[in-house]
């Protein structure tokens, strides 16, 4: 690598790494806050819950990463021109593709990053956050009963604990069973707990009483007992039936679909997925691509290039929200599927156009225009 390309990629570099960290952590932060409530309601530590947010960081660098890529080039490349060194390696005959050769690299690294985090990183953190997840909503004993609050721990079963001890053992236990809301059942108990069997989660009340009272007749039935059990099965089951959305899936998964009733009724989004995880790398060439046609090719303004670097933003805002439609599209039509891939890659074919187009020199239009005009 020669000094001018290693001087303009170390920039580069710096420049997109700063970058993507500002961006992952505002993003992460921001994101960070939805979850927060796993340690303020569900009592879950505070490892747990940063590796929980954690997981998500792949999702958002397969989104920072374009971008970072193609604010670096233009933030050094118009520093480059502000600073006049771009008029020194233009007089050193370095042509407009020698010049964005460190760019090109930056490119190739970046665009081998994104394929890695859309084809393995992002499915596989995101499913360890589901079911991640889905073991903190299950975990009942630790998260569902809070001391000293209400619990809903399914539709129709509401719990009240006063107290949970250091051995999960629970103390002052109110459960009010209303699934049948012509008989509703209300039970008190001195201590329980909380335990799973072959057949589902169960609450065990040791020390108490259970009171039906019936609608119709008002009469009120009162039991009291040593041990019984209130079974929660049929919560058990509606939580642990999941189906594995598109963003948990590996690429194979997405494209070989199973039998699964929900895989054929989804059949459209996951498709939908599959080729957004192949074409959004390739948005990486694109964005530096338009940047460097709009700083590189052309003569040279002293004025400043703002007006370009502008257009660069629109155009590059443009393919983002380009993007964004035509997966929405996808979901609902196989047509669109062609559109993904052309919106990457024929604006990276005509900013290649540009770039490599040589400008008009301004002194030999001017000699022809002198001998057409001359006698």
């Amino acid at each position: 690598m020669q000094a001018i390309t290693r001087y303009i990629f170390n920039q580069l570099l710096a420049a997109a790494l700063f970058i993507t960290l500002g961006l992952t952590l505002a993003i992460w932060l921001s994101q960070s806050l939805r979850w927060i409530g796993y340690i303020v309601n569900r009592g879950l530590p505070a490892s747990t819950f940063f590796y929980f947010v954690g997981l998500l960081l792949p999702s958002f660098l397969g989104v920072i990463l374009p971008i970072a890529a193609f604010c670096a080039v233009l933030f050094v490349y118009y520093k480059l021109t502000m600073d006049s060194e771009m008029v020194v390696l233009r007089a050193a005959g370095r042509s407009p593709l020698q010049i964005a050769r460190p760019a090109l690299i930056l490119t190739g690294f970046v665009t081998l990053t994104v394929y890695s985090i859309t084809l393995y990183l992002l499915p596989a953190s995101y499913r360890a956050f589901k079911e991640l997840q889905n073991d903190i909503r299950n975990n009942y004993s630790a998260v569902l009963l809070q001391e000293g609050t209400f619990n809903f721990v399914s539709e129709g079963i509401t719990v009240y604990v006063r107290e949970r001890s250091s051995d999960g053992e629970l103390r002052g236990i109110l459960v009010h069973d209303d699934r049948d809301p012509e008989r509703p059942v209300t039970m008190m108990a001195e201590r329980g707990a909380l335990v799973r069997s072959e057949q589902g989660p169960r609450v065990v009340l040791v020390n108490g009483n259970r009171q039906q009272v019936e609608r119709e007749g008002g009469r009120l039935s009162l039991l009291y007992f040593d041990r019984y059990t209130v079974e929660l099965s049929q919560f058990q089951g509606s939580v642990h039936a999941r189906w594995r959305g598109p963003r948990e899936r590996y690429l194979p998964e997405l494209f070989n679909l199973t039998s699964d009733p929900a895989d054929q009724q989804n059949r459209m989004e996951l498709f939908a997925e599959g080729h957004q995880r192949l074409v959004a790398p390739l948005y990486v060439l694109a964005f530096v691509m338009v940047a460097l046609a709009a700083l590189l090719s052309g003569e040279h303004n002293r004025r400043g290039q703002i007006k370009r670097v502008l257009s660069a933003i629109v155009c590059v805002a443009a393919l983002e929200g380009l993007s964004l439609a035509l997966h929405d599209l996808a979901t609902r039509s196989f047509l669109a599927v062609p559109a993904m891939y052309a919106a990457a890659l024929l604006p990276t074919l005509g900013a290649a156009i540009v770039l490599l187009r040589r400008p008009r020199r301004r002194g030999a239009a001017f000699q022809v225009r002198a001998q057409v005009a001359a006698p």
